[in-house]
């Protein structure tokens, strides 16, 4: 297996670059030093000391004051919906990335079968994605085609392969329909997807049996690849579908590498089961389970309304939802479910804020919450929600203000746990509505919990969004600075590196990165782009990975 293809036109190589004075932070979580850092050839050539004399032929990068760390890899994004549209990923330089992992949550855009079915199920993620591509082969060439500013590495999703063999229906596949999702899972892999995501919570992943799961990740087992799961349940029973999630990584002779995406507790009910979770995993780290997490900065998430609904509800697609609530008799029970979920504290109306809708009734009503909404229409925050579905044809997507800041700090501070956005590639003069974490997710964990509250060193943030993610994927020559890494390397301000997106503004391009190498190239300097996209799509078992 190696990289998907580079349709561009040969360049010579670039010229050798120096960041001459800077504090180097090599990924490992090593002390900082002083010293300069010699980049030839896309590679990291040497690490040197600040005195050391340089040959004149080099284009020299002042990095006094700076931090000059390895490029940050984004373990968990939704960019594989929206790079085509948005491929000079100014929001993710901004930030220092030069990698993003996709494909999460269960939802790639890849395999291909039904494309009207996966559009609806995935037109809440936004972005105009060509489709052209059935597997993992086909989307690697067409992104590559699009010439990313930054790297992308694809997960393949449960949710398509789940429709590719047997649509949208809540029930459990038949053995025929099992084995298809096996080899599609297998392909996806052999043509590099770097692992297998499950996204629990979302129809028709939801409707899957934890036998169902089990099989498709004991696929996937002898190969090493990553199983990341977005689990099936983040309110009361959290800390079940963490043992789900480990027993599935667990149950064949040749154990998962898992991941537990995005970890957190909604609800104020909720609130507190995030330690408890962190320890169940060092337990089963300590007892030889390859596991780990990642966390967003922020106590909102973001997502589609139709989540929050009974899973019943949406078994045979959005197309059926829609139908369901024609029928008064349904769409009460349906409302009924909804209003528990709201009064047993796993959701409050109050928190659950509209923000991706199509044109329609209700497009007005962006930036409201379920509670302002019903206020206005003299009726239930579950009949505002059941309205707005209705109206919306089921696509309705939501910011969803449910976390404690407890439960966040917890897990930024443990040391198995990885930065990570779970955002999109977005266009910052874009107007569409999303959630700052896009924008802002690694400089906030700077400004927040290294500089100002002084929860993480600068050399363990640093860890964090680079060798730990490096790890859990198996990439090998990225997320460390070292001789002989490949050059996507980091100069940023350690003293105004910060978040400027929020709830109001969430496109606004983070401050204090200097300087982004990818590859060796300069992506991005002096606060903005340089023009130059030198991303790759990265496949698993490539030379060099």
């Amino acid at each position: 297996m190696t990289v998907a293809a580079d349709p561009r036109p040969r360049v010579a190589d670039a010229a050798p670059v120096l960041l001459r004075g800077g504090r180097i932070v090599d990924g490992t979580g090593a002390p900082a030093r002083r010293g300069d850092l010699l980049i030839r050839d896309g590679r990291v050539a040497r690490i040197l000391p600040p005195t050391a004399r340089h040959q004149r032929d080099i284009e020299i990068i002042d990095a006094g004051g700076l931090v000059v760390a390895p490029g940050f890899i984004d373990l968990h994004s939704h960019a594989d919906f929206t790079v085509e549209s948005e491929p000079s990923a100014r929001g993710q330089l901004a930030q220092g990335v030069t990698s993003i992992v996709t494909g999460n949550c269960g939802l790639s855009p890849f395999p291909v079968d039904d494309l009207a079915a996966l559009q609806a199920w995935t037109a809440f993620l936004g972005g105009r994605p060509s489709w052209r591509w059935r597997d993992t082969a086909g989307f690697a060439e067409r992104v590559a085609a699009s010439q990313p500013a930054v790297n992308v590495l694809p997960l393949v999703g449960h949710i398509p392969v789940r429709i590719a063999a047997m649509g949208g229906d809540r029930r459990d596949p038949r053995p025929d329909e099992l084995l298809l999702m096996r080899r599609l899972v297998a392909a996806a892999v052999q043509q590099g997807s770097w692992g297998l995501s499950t996204g629990l919570i979302y129809a028709p992943g939801s409707f899957a049996s934890q036998e169902e799961v089990q099989a498709l990740v004991s696929t996937t087992t002898e190969t090493g690849a990553l199983y990341a799961t977005h689990m099936r349940d983040e309110t009361a029973r959290m800390l079940d579908a963490l043992e789900e999630a480990i027993t599935a990584a667990t149950a064949t002779e040749h154990s998962a590498r898992l991941q537990i995406s995005h970890l957190k507790a909604m609800g104020s009910a909720n609130h507190g089961i995030v330690p408890k979770a962190l320890e169940r995993i060092d337990a089963a780290h300590d007892a030889g389970v390859d596991i780990a997490a990642d966390v967003y900065p922020y106590t909102a998430s973001a997502t589609t309304l139709a989540s929050r609904l009974p899973e019943w509800s949406l078994d045979g697609g959005l197309q059926e939802l829609c139908r369901r609530l024609q029928h008064e008799h349904t769409r009460v029970r349906i409302g009924a479910d909804l209003t528990a979920r709201f009064e047993n504290g796993d959701f409050d109306p109050a928190g659950i804020v509209l923000s991706g809708l199509r044109d329609g009734r209700f497009s007005s009503a962006r930036g409201q919450s379920l509670t302002q909404l019903a206020r206005s229409l003299g009726t239930s925050p579950a009949d505002a929600a059941l309205r707005v579905l209705a109206e919306h044809r089921g696509t309705v997507g939501i910011i969803n203000h449910a976390m404690s800041e407890e439960d966040v700090r917890a897990a930024v501070a443990h040391p198995l746990v990885a930065v990570a956005s779970d955002g999109g590639s977005l266009d910052p003069a874009g107007d569409g509505a999303t959630h700052p974490r896009a924008f802002g997710t690694f400089p906030r964990v700077f400004a927040n919990y290294v500089r100002e509250e002084r929860l993480l060193t600068l050399e363990e943030a640093v860890r964090k969004c680079t060798s730990l993610p490096a790890s859990r994927l198996g990439l090998r020559d990225r997320g460390v600075l070292r001789e002989g890494a490949v050059a996507d390397v980091i100069a940023f301000d350690p003293a105004s590196f910060r978040d400027l997106a929020d709830y109001e503004q969430p496109r606004r391009l983070a401050t204090g990165v200097h300087a982004v190498i990818v590859s060796g190239r300069l992506a991005w300097s002096g606060g903005e782009s340089t023009g130059t996209r030198a991303g790759q799509v990265l496949l698993r078992g490539a030379a060099g990975l």
